[in-house]
């Protein structure tokens, strides 16, 4: 149901200078890269991916914005070579000056990085808008807090590898950057009366800094599957991670989102039929008993599928995966009392601090310190512990100054 006072915001309907044709080739490139060189201030910037679609998660789509420049539309798959990504750094060195302006800069950057498209200044609304100690922060609602004006949403999960892109899905596009500038220039104003500029400034250089960290391979991603609470068996996990498995490489070579190849509650509602002590090893009829693996995609691999459970079966158990993935980490919390009392009188009596702390400064607990990072130092602190050891502690988690400013104290107090 609309939200009354959300329908009687007038709609934005179109760009105010009309939706651009979209940049694919290279002249057009060059036009634009020339246009945007011609601008003055920031830049806005969007992406339009298409999750749930595609297996990988390059942009299908680049929106920019600057003043004097107008809206570009960029459409980086007719610059891609031989399955390699498009290289546009020759754009961004034409913005290495300019602060380039992103909503949720982490769903951004890495498609951004993958094309050569680094900033050297960002702007983050999202992450500004927390930090200001607001509620809501999705565009749209920003959008109607500081301009009255709604967005509409109905392109936001529309497949954006489709080609030709209809018109109506480039108008949404061109809308998403129309206002982003001043809406930047909004939250600026915010974070400045607030005295929380230069922690903005810290967190922006922050997300700079880690888009461009390759991360190391997730340890057995296949755990990520849902239901996989229901599977309670080695051997059940086993099937899962043979499924999984088959699954991802079919996914990839075909650039097709897992799930719409075989959901996940497949994978998983599968596996778990070897909860009953009946069933000793799946086949063929088990298979036929999970009703999505009799869909047209998935029944194209039956084979694929049974030679997996195949696999499975023929597993030594020292083959089997364990139940649960060590960590590198400190235990949760919960389980502190018994494992580390003593962690567990510093979780209680700096975790409440903390958090009184966020809420006096108006922020998510989160953007005063991320959760595994104060896990992490309270489990094995510094010893000696004093404000230089512990400013140490928390900047090898990667705790900005800002933070550390005010946590230390903080932490002291409770700790010594």
């Amino acid at each position: 149901m609309t939200d009354p006072v959300e329908a009687e915001l007038p709609v934005l309907e179109a760009p105010a200078d009309g939706v651009p044709a979209v940049v694919d080739t290279p002249e057009a490139l060059a036009a634009a890269a020339a246009a945007l060189a011609g601008g003055t201030g920031p830049v806005a910037i969007d992406t339009e991916r298409a999750h749930g679609f595609r297996y990988s998660p390059r942009a299908y789509l680049i929106q920019l914005r600057r003043a004097g420049a107008g809206t570009v539309l960029l459409d980086p798959i007719p610059f891609a070579t031989n399955d390699a990504p498009a290289d546009l750094s020759a754009l961004a060195q034409v913005l290495s000056d300019a602060e380039w302006i992103l909503h949720a800069a982490t769903q951004d950057l890495p498609c951004l990085v993958e094309v050569g498209m680094v900033p050297g200044r960002l702007f983050d609304t999202e992450l500004a808008a927390r930090l200001t100690g607001m509620p809501r922060v999705a565009l749209g609602t920003l959008i109607e807090e500081a301009f009255g004006l709604r967005l509409r949403k109905e392109h936001s999960a529309a497949d954006w590898s489709r080609r030709p892109l209809p018109d109506d899905w480039l108008n949404y596009a061109a809308l998403d950057v129309e206002l982003l500038i001043d809406l930047r220039d909004w939250l600026a104003d915010k974070l400045d009366d607030q005295g929380k500029t230069e922690w903005a400034a810290q967190e922006f250089a922050h997300l700079i800094a880690q888009a461009q960290v390759v991360p190391p391979p997730r340890p057995d991603p296949w755990r990520r599957t849902s239901g996989l609470h229901a599977v309670h068996s080695a051997r059940a996990l086993a099937v899962v991670r043979e499924l999984w498995t088959t699954r991802d490489q079919l996914a990839s070579s075909m650039d097709r989102a897992p799930g719409k190849i075989l959901p996940d509650r497949a994978i998983s509602g599968l596996a778990a039929r070897l909860n009953s002590p009946e069933v000793k090893r799946l086949g063929p009829q088990d298979l036929s008993a999970i009703s999505e693996f009799s869909w047209r995609a998935p029944s194209r691999y039956r084979a694929r599928w049974l030679a997996a459970l195949d696999r499975a079966a023929a597993l030594t158990r020292d083959q089997l995966p364990p139940k649960q993935l060590s960590s590198d980490g400190p235990p949760p919390p919960r389980t502190w009392e018994t494992r580390n009392p003593e962690a567990a009188q510093r979780w209680n009596a700096v975790r409440p601090a903390v958090i009184g702390r966020a809420e006096q400064l108006e922020l998510p607990v989160e953007n005063l310190v991320s959760p595994d990072a104060l896990r992490r130092v309270l489990w094995k602190p510094p010893m000696p512990l004093t404000a230089e050891s512990l400013d140490a502690a928390l900047e090898a988690e990667l705790v900005r100054p800002w933070q550390r400013e005010l946590l230390i104290p903080l932490m002291l107090t409770q700790l010594c």
